[in-house]
């Protein structure tokens, strides 16, 4: 039988704080919003890239979101990819600087999972309320971006395939946390959407309202190719009622930074 994965914490390091967890090997974090040098619309520990801030803040920021995980020493290995909303999967098995260009060079044409077996090298991916998801299991780990249209498309869970391949690991040694999001009873949807998620997913009732439970249908996705309920920790955290932890797209009207999820295997 699978352990049950360990909860998360709620730590400040020096400012930053983080929703961190630790396994054996892998270190891993949802970040919060303060603790960067990122002026307004972006204040303060903005990761994104691509929202319009200040490039040189976003690279501080960066660095200090590695810092407080202990891994500021990786930050010349650290993957960023471009989030596409798509369900594109990439693996990463070396540290080699000619391998890592191989694979900045892939995850720039668009990607929503990382997947990694390497030691010292993060993964950071941007959300600000799409669903940030981390993936644990002796010997590797994986990040995952899952708005609404990977949750459809199951990513999360080929994510957890993928790992479990490459890794050699079956589902049920898989630990999975699910990060701040957009909650079910905040997201209201179209009703053609909801009628899509429940031809797709038993958990979503179409006629009962227009909200959208994205982490609900995520749980039922891995729990369908073996995670053990247990073994999946939703920090049930809001990035539109807790807008001053979290970013949050729809909040702020569409201009905003960008909290990430961070892992990396030391």
């Amino acid at each position: 039988m699978a352990a049950r994965a360990d909860r998360v914490s709620r730590v400040d390091h020096d400012g930053v704080t983080l929703v961190e967890g630790t396994t054996s090997n892998v270190r891993f974090a949802f970040t919060e919003r303060t603790g960067g040098v990122s002026e307004e619309p972006y204040s303060s520990l903005n990761l994104g890239s691509h929202v319009g801030d200040d490039p040189f803040s976003v690279q501080e920021n960066r660095r200090r979101a590695l810092d407080a995980m202990g891994a500021a020493e990786c930050e010349h290995n650290l993957l960023v990819p471009n989030q596409v909303h798509g369900d594109r999967i990439v693996t990463v098995t070396s540290n080699g600087a000619d391998d890592l260009e191989i694979i900045r060079e892939q995850i720039a044409e668009g990607c929503d999972g990382i997947v990694c077996t390497a030691r010292e090298v993060p993964v950071l991916l941007c959300f600000a309320d799409c669903v940030p998801v981390v993936l644990v299991v002796p010997g590797g780990f994986a990040v995952v971006h899952s708005g609404w249209k990977g949750t459809i498309a199951h990513i999360s869970a080929k994510a957890c395939q993928a790992l479990c391949e490459a890794t050699g690991s079956e589902a049920c040694d898989v630990s999975a946390y699910i990060g701040p999001h957009i909650l079910g009873d905040e997201y209201e949807v179209s009703q053609e959407l909801m009628d899509r998620f429940a031809a797709e997913f038993a958990c979503i009732d179409a006629s009962a309202s227009r909200m959208l439970d994205l982490s609900a249908a995520i749980r039922e996705a891995l729990e369908g190719i073996g995670v053990a309920t247990a073994n999946i920790v939703d920090t049930e955290l809001s990035t539109v009622r807790q807008n001053d932890r979290f970013f949050s797209y729809r909040n702020e009207g569409g201009t905003c930074g960008r909290h990430a999820a961070i892992g990396v295997m030391l």
